[in-house]
């Protein structure tokens, strides 16, 4: 759970032991400070199938996954935007054998645009491929192995650009101005309710009183002998 108070994020971490299944809980105070550059325009998500997301949660597997994707961007100003666990995109819990991973997403933003190896494997003819179970599109060399293995099916390029920030409202000096009267808001014109109160009332007792006389006759007028 978390809190935001201004530019101060109260974060409650719980967190449990996968073997014992022992929780804790550890409240953080982050401070949020706006990027000295924004938002990096051009985004990269990639799935890494062979990592636990407390993986590369450490600064040097960030490091590490960082110099392996500057190989295949061919940019230097990169920086890790977001680390989720392929569980919570719906990712099936792996079988305790063979060490098998979890998976995690990784997304990466630049300020330089996608180069030409991201661009083919997330094209539309690499997803084709894809859907046939073939090897997507990649034209150049996998930096990421054998470290890191990525789902290349699964990435995904994103370009987000700053929306227009509106203009905020203008406060004038709360002084009516010479001249200007002020124009109350028209008044309501009172509604009669009686008629629908009648309906509301008298149409479900005629309804009660035509079922009374019906059951009435049918007991009394249609008995054996009468």
């Amino acid at each position: 759970s978390w809190h935001l108070w201004g530019s101060l994020l109260a974060l409650q971490v719980l967190a449990y032991n996968r073997h014992t299944y022992e929780t804790v809980a550890q409240q953080l105070i982050i401070t949020i400070i706006p990027a000295p550059g924004g938002e990096p325009p051009y985004q990269g998500e990639f799935l890494v199938g062979n990592r636990n997301v407390e993986e590369l949660l450490p600064a040097a597997a960030q490091e590490n996954f960082l110099q392996a994707t500057a190989g295949v961007w061919d940019q230097d100003d990169l920086h890790i935007i977001n680390i989720t666990s392929a569980l919570d995109r719906g990712g099936r819990v792996p079988l305790p054998i063979e060490g098998r991973k979890e998976g995690v997403y990784v997304k990466v933003g630049s300020h330089g645009a996608f180069s030409p190896c991201l661009a083919s494997a997330a094209s539309p003819q690499s997803r084709f491929r894809c859907s046939l179970g073939q090897q997507p599109l990649a034209s150049c060399y996998d930096t990421f192995a054998p470290h890191f293995t990525i789902r290349w099916c699964n990435l995904t390029l994103l370009q987000v650009w700053p929306s227009p920030t509106a203009p905020g409202p203008v406060w004038g000096s709360g002084v009516l101005e010479e001249g200007g009267d002020f124009q109350p808001p028209t008044e309501v014109l009172p509604r009669d309710l009686l008629p629908g109160y009648l309906v509301t009332l008298l149409v479900p007792l005629a309804v009660a009183a035509l079922l009374c006389l019906l059951l009435g006759h049918l007991m009394c007028c249609r008995r054996e002998g009468v």
